[in-house]
């Protein structure tokens, strides 16, 4: 069985919000700490001298292959449940609450074929319930090929909305509404699997938040064959809530168990391919991972990582120095990686892992996260 580290994080006070761990323990039988605190090298160093005499390969140009056509989701317009974006498939028998969602983010439609390919063959489900979500089909329909970046949403991030002090507020936007709309079924999940692709090359992995039913659910799906083995347990981000911290799946003594798949990039065919497989992985031990926390077999033993920092953008010239990779792990400390105005950013620790680099992040975005891979496996 697998457990999810326990830590402290902080931000010293930093109007950016970047992100350190102050400390970090997995403290189960037969775990090891991840070490989080032990750095050999400052993150960042400020430079002597202009910022355009420092390394760095500059902004990349917006340029992007959208291999994969946008998919025909007009059954999704008006189906059974009364909610656009929403089929429900009842097995008839007791059993888990399973919600899979995609499409949080409109132009991120690799999740928009995975369901709707499920949906047209139908479910075989053995027991429970099945939900699945198409989230932001407002911001879908604005999805522009010759602009691929500017659907992710209507008026702002959908997957930053899901705390109950915004949810409850009187605020209003087209994400906000639909959050509203979206609740009821989220809170009643058991198991919730939302799917993601990414902007700029990284290798798949699973996020699960910091609880440790959480961590259990993403490393049963993680074992599967052809599915990623990276668990990731972050700091969130500075911007709001994610739908996988809900409280329902935060409450410290509540069942709900969620964890988001990053299945590779935006528009490649090879993208649903990963998320069908996690699908069908779901489907396969749903009532096994409700029941006990792990999957009834494992191909590939899932590896943990834990983010110790999230690096923002303190300027609007921060770049990198060479295109990284999301999934590369760096050998060294105090290997640069990028030049943020006048400030030099390193890498703090010998095998650092970069999660997911942004290589045009706005000024007070998040640029990278760094996360060590931890030994934080028990089995029972």
């Amino acid at each position: 069985m697998s457990y999810a580290p326990r830590c402290r994080y902080g931000s010293a006070g930093r109007p950016d919000g970047e992100q350190s761990v102050l400390s970090c323990s997995v403290g189960f039988p037969g775990t090891m700490s991840c070490k989080a605190g032990q750095r050999h090298h400052p993150l960042r160093i400020r430079q002597p001298r202009l910022s355009e005499t420092l390394p760095g390969l500059g902004r990349p140009p917006l340029v992007f292959n959208v291999a994969l056509p946008p998919p025909d989701l007009s059954s999704w317009r008006a189906p059974p449940s009364g909610v656009p974006g929403v089929w429900v498939f009842d097995s008839g028998r007791s059993g888990p609450e399973m919600v899979i969602t995609a499409m949080v983010h409109g132009n991120e439609y690799a999740g928009g074929w995975a369901l709707e390919n499920l949906r047209r063959r139908g479910p075989a489900l053995s027991s429970g319930r099945l939900t699945l979500i198409l989230a932001n089909l407002e911001a879908f329909d604005r999805f522009d090929a010759a602009n691929p970046v500017m659907s992710r949403h209507v008026d702002e991030d959908l997957n930053r909305l899901w705390h109950n002090t915004r949810l409850n507020s009187r605020e209003h936007s087209s994400e906000l509404e639909r959050a509203r709309k979206l609740q009821p079924y989220i809170a009643r999940a058991d198991l919730l699997l939302d799917l993601h692709s990414t902007l700029w090359p990284s290798e798949p992995l699973f996020i699960a938040p910091p609880r440790q039913r959480s961590a259990e659910f993403a490393c049963a799906l993680a074992g599967g064959k052809e599915l990623p083995q990276t668990v990731l347990t972050d700091l969130g981000h500075h911007g709001g809530s994610r739908l996988i911290e809900h409280a329902h799946f935060m409450s410290p003594g509540g069942t709900g168990r969620s964890c988001l798949l990053e299945a590779g990039p935006h528009w490649e065919p090879a993208t649903v391919t990963v998320m069908e497989s996690a699908i069908a992985r779901l489907l396969a031990e749903a009532e096994t991972i409700h029941l006990r926390g792990q999957a009834t077999e494992e191909s590939c033993p899932p590896e943990m990582a834990v983010v110790t920092d999230n690096i923002i953008a303190r300027n609007a010239d921060f770049s990198f120095i060479r295109p990284w990779e999301g999934g590369v792990t760096i050998p060294k400390a105090g290997t640069p990686l990028a030049h943020d105005g006048h400030d030099l950013i390193y890498t703090p620790y010998d095998e650092c892992l970069l999660i997911m680099p942004n290589l045009r992040p706005r000024r007070g975005q998040l640029a990278v996260r760094l996360a060590r891979r931890t030994a934080a496996l028990f089995r029972s």
